[in-house]
């Protein structure tokens, strides 16, 4: 079964469509979103006459270069005001198993994985293996502990997951981990993931702050401008 990825784009002015990641997601079932911003005050359906027909010729133009990388994708157009209640709606509609967030890259050397406080139950390395490249050199499996958790239970999460790569065939020399014992979740990944050129990640549980500062996805792909591959947490690959 091939998964499902959602690739959402803002319209009219979306950023640009780099192709290492074209060649990444090609062996997947990609589904390109369009969200074009409605203003509060402008209907809907006023925007949609007037923007519609260039949105979605320029989210065709999107989709051609995933089809001649040899994808199977499909599109969506919305025009709404919510781009975070659209993104999550089209996910369950089109039975997607991760969104990327896209970003600008020529590359991806360096891969971190936040990895959360149930590996065995991760379908996190999955999508690593999307994004890892001939120069890939360095996937850094990263585990925050929190509130009682100790160091000893914080290093046995990404042992446990380390080892499960290296049987599903990823390269040991490749895999490192890295544990850290103090410090607020959100920022010690940001904080880290300044060093690497992409995320792979469970969605963040939601928060007050989101709606100040955005996701915590949101906010790797702003401050570090790299792309993140966020996983589905309630994505039951076996559903009808």
């Amino acid at each position: 079964m091939v998964d499902t990825i959602l690739v959402p784009f803002e319209l009219p002015d979306h950023e640009p469509l780099s192709p290492v990641l074209v060649d990444d997601l090609s062996t997947l079932d990609v589904v390109l979103l369009g969200h074009f911003a409605v203003p509060e005050q402008t209907p809907r359906e006023m925007a949609r006459e007037q923007f519609g027909e260039q949105a979605q010729a320029t989210l065709d133009e999107l989709a051609e270069q995933f089809r001649e990388a040899g994808a199977s994708v499909r599109t969506r157009l919305v025009f709404g005001k919510e781009r975070g209640t659209t993104i999550d709606r089209v996910m369950i509609e089109e039975d997607c198993a991760a969104e990327l967030n896209p970003a600008p890259t020529e590359g991806i050397d360096r891969i971190l994985v936040p990895i959360p406080a149930v590996p065995e139950f991760s379908r996190l390395p999955e999508f690593v293996d999307v994004l890892c490249e001939d120069t890939t050199q360095e996937i850094t499996l990263f585990h925050v502990a929190e509130g009682e958790e100790s160091h000893e239970r914080a290093v046995e999460i990404v042992e446990q997951t380390r080892e499960g790569m290296i049987e599903a065939g990823f390269d040991a020399d490749a895999v490192d981990t890295l544990v850290i014992d103090e410090g607020n979740h959100d920022e010690e990944i940001l904080r880290v993931a300044q060093e690497y050129d992409a995320v792979v990640m469970y969605e963040a549980e939601s928060g007050l702050s989101d709606h100040v500062f955005g996701t915590l996805p949101d906010r790797i792909q702003k401050e570090t401008r790299d792309p993140v591959i966020v996983v589905r947490r309630d994505y039951d690959p076996g559903a009808e």
